[in-house]
């Protein structure tokens, strides 16, 4: 009988994700070694302290404080980065592939500011890079984007990226709440990062849009380059008022190309969608992504997002890729090559990016407002589809919801800085997109 080829994987970082991996492939390693062929360790996790209590109990000699101990290990061969940060992950993973390892990566942040000299290095150093996990969890968008649908060009991905932000939108949605309500229970829960800005402002999906739009365009768009916008603005009176318009609003990630002019358009911000939308539905914690291919048409994924068993399944499944790699099955990584062959795309202008809106205005009660506010969007050759108005009494001031006919960013930006300026406007205006894809 032939003997087995053992394969070796060492863990940088072990919180909850490390955790939940280190658990899995104990659990389930007898399977996986029959389906892959191989016999597999777990070697050694590098934490900052390996004194502390955790879930997971694993022998003390089994953790190090020392993340060279595993990077400069000849006989580790996949290292899986799961320590989250961009300074040390990247100095740790490029080390990793000059080692001629294979890494496996949940860290979105790190792909999206350092993708391209990552992936670089990789091709350089005849190593291998895996990322399914940094992208919507459990969800297995970045397999399907590189291998279950090569075939096609997407002129639209769209979709929940964030599952904390889903989560508080749903709970808003379904009971009435206000934000701030919703996102105490999100914390107690443990759904909302260390850094909330991450998941209330927009920049956790606006990362993993960008890693999207990579593997898909071959352009790397930094969030600095997008239109990224959060959720603090949303009130249980924008989220009734859409409701009665026929839509939900969501927090989208969005990529848009013209396949026949090349524009890229790549955003994020709080979004109008039909209630019969699919992605619409998705609610809670889950993540939903659509795909549209000039091959296959539609596609749409959902699950879980995040947590520990969902980013552990899509790590354990790059791990089960990095393995058959290993064993001589080309990577399906994009690397530089490719990326030159996709990239023949430029970044829409703000002018050619078209959609239409929602905007709420709180104002004085006073006659010549709403004309102020007709003339503003007029000048800009923006045209209304409805108007809502509700008025308070007691504080003699009114709530304006309007909803535009197709414009473009460039004239609804312009047209919003001027009405940022009118006194007669006491609160700073909201401005949601609005998205039908059959638009």
């Amino acid at each position: 009988m032939t003997k087995k080829r053992l394969i070796r994987i060492g863990l940088l970082g072990f919180g909850t994700v490390g955790q939940g991996v280190w658990k899995h492939i104990m659990s389930n390693r007898q399977a996986l070694e029959l389906r892959l062929g191989v016999r597999l360790e777990l070697v050694r996790a590098a934490v900052q302290n390996p004194n502390k209590k955790r879930a997971i109990r694993i022998p003390k000699s089994k953790l190090t404080d020392n993340p060279l101990r595993i990077v400069d290990d000849p006989n580790i061969d996949i290292v899986c980065e799961l320590m989250g940060g961009t300074s040390d992950a990247k100095a740790l993973t490029l080390k990793a592939f000059k080692r001629g390892k294979t890494v496996v990566t949940a860290n979105k942040a790190l792909i999206c500011e350092h993708g391209a000299t990552l992936f670089k290095t990789a091709r350089q150093s005849g190593g291998h890079y895996f990322f399914e996990a940094s992208v919507a969890g459990g969800v297995p968008i970045i397999k399907t984007l590189c291998e279950g649908l090569v075939a096609n060009r997407f002129k639209l991905i769209y979709g929940i990226l964030n599952g904390t932000s889903n989560y508080i939108l749903t709970r808003m949605e379904r009971d009435g709440a206000t934000l701030d309500a919703v996102l105490k229970d999100a914390r107690r829960l443990g759904y909302v990062e260390a850094d909330e800005a991450l998941d209330l402002d927009g920049w956790d999906a606006a990362h993993k849009i960008a890693i999207l739009a990579y593997l898909a365009h071959g352009k790397w768009v930094s969030p600095a380059q997008m239109k990224v916008e959060g959720i603090r603005n949303i009130t249980p009176t924008d989220i009734d008022y859409a409701r009665s318009l026929g839509y939900k609003i969501k927090l989208l990630a969005k990529v848009e190309r013209d396949l026949t002019k090349g524009d890229l358009s790549v955003a994020v911000h709080p979004t109008l969608i039909p209630s019969a939308n699919t992605i619409a539905n998705v609610d809670g914690v889950y993540n939903g992504i659509s795909l549209s291919g000039d091959v296959v048409g539609t596609t749409v994924l959902i699950g879980r997002g995040a947590g520990q068993d969902a980013t552990a399944s899509a790590v354990i499944s790059d791990i089960a890729d990095a393995v058959l790699a290993l064993l001589g099955r080309p990577s399906h990584t994009i690397f530089e090559e490719d990326a030159k062959r996709l990239s023949k795309c430029s970044l829409a202008k703000p002018e050619n990016i078209r959609g239409r809106y929602y905007l709420r205005l709180t104002v004085k009660d006073e006659p010549g407002v709403l004309a102020r506010v007709a003339q503003s969007f007029a000048k800009e050759a923006i045209s209304i589809a409805t108007m809502i108005q509700s008025e308070d009494v007691e504080t003699q001031t009114a709530t304006l919801i309007f909803t535009t006919h197709t414009s473009n960013e460039k004239s609804i930006a312009s047209a919003f800085s001027r009405l940022r300026r009118f006194k007669s406007i006491l609160e700073p205006p909201v401005l949601f997109r609005i998205f039908d894809p059959q638009d």
